[in-house]
């Protein structure tokens, strides 16, 4: 569902955190990035959810990152850069924050914490289907995805898979089913 109010996008475009996280990592894409690292951490004693993305793309020079919280910059062929300032948004709602570290040549890292029981945090969302579009749509790309939930660690690895395929690519139908069930069976942060 996608609203609009007075001719300008809400945080209701964004649904989940699954969806912010896809468009961090499509932007690292574009970036020139080879490796991502996504990583979902709960904090159950300080009441967080903390999200982390971090590639190894081109980065950014202090006067584009300076501006990466502003909704009306944007580095892309269109007039605004939602991405941020919206994530920006919804961490804050929660009580959360966004941090951006970026330097040119050594890529960027994206960390926004939420108020894991607020209840305006969105839900995680389908991390499943946010990494397969990810390994679809770019078979080349190094994915690593970390889930931490107290003493619970899930973390996997497309480098790891692509060494087992051997000759196989990552994008052949039958790669894909296994990763896809091996993600659905192994991922447990669905909220």
């Amino acid at each position: 569902m996608r609203e609009k109010t007075a001719g300008r996008l809400t945080a209701e475009t964004v649904e989940d955190i699954s969806l912010h996280i896809l468009d961090i990592a499509e932007n690292s894409v574009r970036a020139g990035a080879k490796k991502i690292e996504i990583t979902i951490s709960r904090d159950r004693e300080r009441d967080l959810l903390r999200v982390e993305v971090i590639d190894d793309g081109r980065g950014m020079n202090a006067a584009t990152l300076a501006q990466v919280r502003d909704p009306f910059f944007t580095t892309k062929h269109k007039k605004t850069g939602l991405g941020i300032p919206l994530l920006l948004q919804t961490a804050e709602q929660t009580g959360g924050d966004l941090t951006v570290d970026s330097e040119p040549g050594k890529g960027t890292r994206v960390q926004a914490t939420f108020g894991w029981s607020n209840v305006d945090r969105p839900a995680i969302g389908n991390m499943v289907d946010t990494l397969m579009t990810l390994i679809v749509g770019h078979p080349e790309l190094d994915v690593i995805y970390c889930e931490h939930d107290g003493g619970r660690l899930f973390r996997f690895d497309t480098r790891e898979i692509k060494h087992q395929l051997e000759d196989v690519p990552i994008s052949a139908p039958e790669a894909l089913d296994a990763v896809r069930k091996l993600l659905q069976e192994e991922m447990q942060l669905k909220q």
